[in-house]
């Protein structure tokens, strides 16, 4: 019969880790400094592998020591945070929230939301990563992620939409006055796109003329960078024209900073998702987090 894993042994290890040392360590979770390493020797014993590098001053995590105890903070978090919600008949959000979110949508729109949230929630502390990147939830071990556009390619993720927007052709009048104003979408050929994307290739550029089949621009431009905010930093700029969603370049199309090209073509709509992975039971702080960006980014384009 396989040993049962020692839930002690992992909130000593946890405490261990986050205190650096055996003796705080153990005092954090009411343990003496002997019995927090002879629990410690246990779990390494049962796992095969040695999670921490000892010295007389201090400890650090190896490879696999890091790697296990991200995944055992937040299980030590989700069970916090259901003993807290069988306590009380109206979960309070609790622990701590990681969560992933483009640059500029983050920026912009996510972390104002997020803000009044952990406002409204002393118990709960939130750890963001703002990045273009597409990260994997579950092997990084974040909670939630807020991604833009393109279609839900992981399986193991739960989608839900929170947003809706839609793509624009835009420019710097600067640039405009230099270059001239194209009016038919062959008519972008000779100028200066800036794409976004990554080394793979570039986000194509959907556009569909008036009476006209769809016309799909795939290959980069003459800048090509990975972050849209940077796309619209170097538009503002007067590099060239660029391709990006409204919820990016509204206000500077509304300020007459950026100008909106070939009104009449229609483009991509853009659908913003909260992925989470897939748990039967969705902890209060993820669950409270999505529905009150689905609220207060609903109408996003008026």
């Amino acid at each position: 019969m396989q040993e049962k894993v020692d839930l002690g042994a992992i909130r000593a290890f946890v405490a261990v880790a986050q205190a650096g040392g055996f003796s705080s360590g153990a005092r954090a979770v009411g343990l003496t400094r002997s019995a927090a390493g002879k629990a410690l020797v246990r779990l390494e014993g049962r796992l095969g592998t040695r999670l921490l590098h000892r010295t007389t001053r201090s400890v650090a995590l190896t490879a696999d020591g890091q790697a296990f105890y991200e995944r055992c903070r937040q299980i030590l978090t989700d069970l916090e945070e259901a003993e807290a919600e069988m306590r009380q008949s109206s979960p309070e959000p609790r622990g701590l929230l990681r969560l992933t979110v483009p640059d500029s949508f983050g920026r912009q729109h996510v972390l104002p939301i997020l803000g009044a949230y952990l406002t409204a929630w002393p118990a709960l502390a939130a750890e963001v990563s703002i990045t273009d990147r597409v990260a994997d939830l579950v092997e990084e071990g974040y909670d939630l992620a807020v991604r833009c556009g393109g279609p839900l390619q992981d399986t193991r993720l739960i989608a839900r939409v929170i947003a809706r927007s839609h793509a624009v052709l835009c420019a710097a009048p600067a640039y405009l006055a230099h270059r001239g104003e194209p009016l038919a979408a062959d008519d972008l050929l000779p100028h200066s796109r800036i794409t976004l994307g990554d080394r793979n290739g570039a986000r194509p550029w959907l556009l569909t003329p008036p009476h006209r089949d769809t016309l799909r621009i795939t290959d980069a431009g003459r800048l090509h960078l990975d972050s849209g905010e940077a796309v619209r930093q170097a538009a503002l700029a007067g590099f060239g024209v660029a391709y990006l969603p409204t919820f990016l370049v509204g206000s500077d199309i509304a300020a007459g900073r950026l100008r909106v090209l070939l009104a009449d073509h229609e483009t991509e709509e853009v659908i913003v998702r909260a992925l989470y992975p897939s748990r039967r039971h969705l902890s209060s702080k993820v669950r409270m987090l999505v529905d009150r960006l689905a609220t207060e980014l609903n109408g996003l384009e008026d």
